[in-house]
C-alpha cells in the first residue's frame, strides 16, 4: 500500500476495534468495509519496467482519452478512474528540473478543459531523452502528492507521487518521439510503452 493510504487505513482500523470492543457492531463493520476499500485503493503493485533506454513508460494506470498532434509535438491524456491504481511514476530517467504547482479549476478529469484550466503540478524530467508532463487535479482528486523534490535522479518506472481520488495526467512529447498507443488503449504505469524516442538523422 502506498504510504500515503496509511493517513486514512489505520485510524479506520483503530476505530473499527473501538466499536468491536464496544459491540457496535454495525458502524465496526461500515468502518471495517471502508478500511478495507482505503487498502485497495492506495495500492502499490511492482511493476516490470521495460529495459529499453528509448522507451517512454507510461505514468499512471488507465485510459488513453487525448492523442493530439501539434506542430511542437504531441500530447496525450491518460484518465484515471476510482478504480485504477493511483501511484505516479517517472516516464523517462533523469534529474527533476521542474516542479511547479498551479492552482486550478476542478473539471471532470476527462474533460479536456481539465487539461488547461484544472489545479495541476507540472514536472520536467532532464536528460538524454527530457519531457515533461503534469498530474492534473479532478473532481475528486482534491490533493496531489509529488513524492520527489527539483534535483532529484529518477529512473525510469520510478515510484514519484499520487493523486487522489480520480484524476488525469498529462504528457507533452516532443516531435523526436514515435508514439506507439491511441485513444482508448488501457496503459499501466511503469510497464506500458508510450513512446519510444527517435533522434532522426
Amino acid at each position: 500500500m502506498a504510504r500515503d493510504g496509511y493517513y486514512f487505513f489505520l485510524p479506520l482500523v483503530a476505530l473499527t476495534l473501538v466499536l468491536t470492543w464496544l459491540q457496535v457492531m454495525a458502524l465496526g463493520v461500515v468502518t471495517l468495509i471502508l478500511a478495507a476499500f482505503v487498502a485497495w485503493f492506495f495500492r502499490d503493485p511492482n511493476r516490470s519496467v521495460p529495459d529499453d533506454p528509448d522507451a517512454v513508460v507510461s505514468p499512471a494506470d488507465g485510459k488513453i482519452v487525448r492523442v493530439k498532434s501539434f506542430e511542437e509535438g504531441t500530447e496525450v491524456s491518460i484518465f484515471l478512474s476510482i478504480w485504477n491504481v493511483h501511484v505516479n511514476r517517472s516516464p523517462v530517467e533523469g534529474i527533476l528540473v521542474r516542479k511547479e504547482h498551479r492552482p486550478g479549476r476542478f473539471h471532470l478529469a476527462w474533460d479536456d478543459r481539465a487539461s488547461v484550466e484544472n489545479e495541476r503540478v507540472i514536472l520536467t524530467i532532464s536528460g538524454d531523452r527530457p519531457l515533461t508532463f503534469a498530474l492534473v487535479a479532478g473532481v475528486l482528486a482534491r490533493r496531489i502528492r509529488v513524492w520527489k523534490n527539483e534535483g532529484d535522479v529518477l529512473g525510469r518506472g520510478d515510484r514519484i507521487g499520487l493523486i487522489r481520488f480520480g484524476s488525469r495526467v498529462d504528457l507533452f512529447f516532443p516531435r523526436n518521439f514515435d508514439m506507439v498507443v491511441s485513444e482508448g488503449d488501457r496503459v499501466y504505469g511503469g510497464s506500458t510503452v508510450l513512446a519510444y524516442w527517435n533522434p532522426g538523422p
